[in-house]
């Protein structure tokens, strides 16, 4: 039930609203918009209780965008799992390259990942580099995060590929 105080129309009581959802944890604007529409407050106090939030500095997509990644990365989720979520949420393409730019070396990430999942030791049969490299995949990782992260450097003095070149 709504408080008779609490009217939809006006900004501030959409300003309350959006502090108590940012109180539980951080949104994007879109996602603090979103959820705000959802319970019925108009486009109009929702626009002006956003800006308010921004110009008071409790709301800053650049800093939503810094946290989703590094706390994403924290839980062994690649570039593009991050990516593909982050577009979701109404980021542009450039905000996302932007943050992705400033997260983790995600080349090591992958290697983390695998060794804590599949042990140290390299994968030894075919089967079980497919097995790895899906896991890898599905984590969002690159096709050259996972070739790195099994030990196969195309850069490496060492690739056995250079071996056909000879």
């Amino acid at each position: 039930m709504t408080r008779s105080s609490d009217h939809k129309d006006q900004p501030e009581s959409a300003r309350r609203a959006a502090l108590l959802l940012l109180g539980r944890r951080d949104f994007s604007s879109a996602e603090l918009r979103s959820k705000l529409l959802a319970k019925g407050y108009l486009e109009e106090a929702i626009g002006a209780a956003i800006e308010a939030l921004r110009l008071e500095r409790l709301l800053d997509d650049g800093r939503f965008l810094e946290n989703f990644v590094r706390a994403h990365a924290a839980r062994g989720q690649g570039p593009a799992r991050i990516r593909q979520e982050l577009m979701a949420r109404g980021f542009g393409e450039s905000q996302i390259a932007e943050a992705l730019a400033g997260g983790p070396d995600f080349a090591a990430l992958c290697r983390e990942v695998r060794r804590r999942r599949f042990g140290a030791k390299a994968p030894g049969s075919w089967a079980e580099k497919g097995k790895q490299a899906r896991f890898l995949q599905y984590r969002g990782f690159s096709s050259d995060h996972i070739r790195l992260a099994m030990g196969q450097d195309p850069d490496s003095a060492d690739n056995p590929a250079d071996d056909f070149l000879d």
